[in-house]
């Protein structure tokens, strides 16, 4: 039987590299964006390399939590239909923004980095968990070291400052990750974290030559600041997949969980705050309450 893996934001970037490579690997790989013009394309590129199985491509907003839970139906019930197995999730969708933004009243970093991936992961469980041995890979992030660790409420108190914001949104995913990690241990379903260390994307692009994404302190040594961005921003994105693709195949891992894959694509030391378990439980009861498994 064939294995598939789902790879969100798969159109361009490390989630195209990361579906590449998981076509190569032997995969029939599902790209999700919400560009169906760059999805054609993405399925293009990733066919052109002759894989075992023709790729395709499903549209999706993933900042839209409805359009989450219409994604995560359409893939579920389209392998219970066909009696395929999912066996790779990758959550890879992820977004900062220099201004604040808000997502169906929610503050979009928080929505786009952590609800949306959290919300896709529970309502698939289900089909992952059926499919076991399987794997859940969410992409990290070492922004998390520059985050605010206070989850009582998706805004954390102070001004609104995207790197900042972004690396919270990321820790809150990496605490879930571990937990849930921890919470399929023996199901078969294994979890991984998979930092990219950086690449120049369309995110990086847009947002990482702007001195407001920092906090004013930072901004005092924005020079300094702007060099170290840049020279995290200067990998290729082929090379930025790699920890992706080892969480989602690496045969040493299988029956391992729980383990954050780090940037020089072997396991690293998760970050300390993620595995509070204090953190963990406040951001399980902010996802619960923000994006309940069923619409409201």
């Amino acid at each position: 039987m064939k294995k598939t893996a789902v790879i969100t934001a798969g159109t361009a970037g490390i989630g195209l590299e990361t579906a590449l490579g998981l076509a190569a690997a032997g995969y029939a790989v599902t790209v999700v964006g919400r560009n169906p013009d760059l999805g054609t394309r993405a399925v293009g590129r990733v066919n052109a390399t002759n894989p075992a199985h023709p790729a395709r491509f499903l549209a999706a907003d993933l900042a839209a939590l409805d359009e989450v839970r219409a994604l995560a139906e359409r893939i579920a019930s389209d392998h219970a239909t066909s009696g395929e197995p999912l066996n790779v999730l990758v959550n890879n969708v992820g977004a900062m923004f220099t201004d604040r933004q808000n997502v169906g009243g929610v503050e979009a970093s928080f929505v786009v980095n952590h609800l949306s991936p959290y919300l896709l992961t529970e309502l698939l469980l289900p089909t992952l968990t059926a499919a076991a041995p399987s794997r859940i890979v969410n992409v990290t992030s070492a922004a998390v070291g520059v985050a605010k660790r206070v989850f009582d409420d998706v805004e954390p108190p102070g001004g609104y400052y995207g790197f900042h914001w972004y690396g919270r949104a990321k820790l809150a995913n990496l605490a879930y990750t571990l937990d849930l990690a921890a919470r399929l241990e023996g199901t078969g379903v294994s979890v991984f974290a998979a930092d990219p260390g950086g690449a120049a994307t369309d995110m990086t692009n847009g947002t990482m030559t702007d001195p407001k994404i920092v906090a004013p302190a930072l901004r005092l040594l924005w020079p300094l600041v702007r060099r170290k961005f840049a020279r995290s921003i200067s990998g290729p994105a082929s090379v930025a997949a790699r920890p992706s693709i080892v969480a989602a195949t690496d045969h040493t891992l299988t029956g391992r969980t729980g383990i954050v894959i780090g940037a020089g694509a072997t396991p690293v030391a998760p970050f300390r705050a993620a595995t509070d378990p204090r953190i963990a439980g406040a951001v399980r009861r902010l996802s619960e309450r923000h994006a309940p498994l069923r619409a409201l």
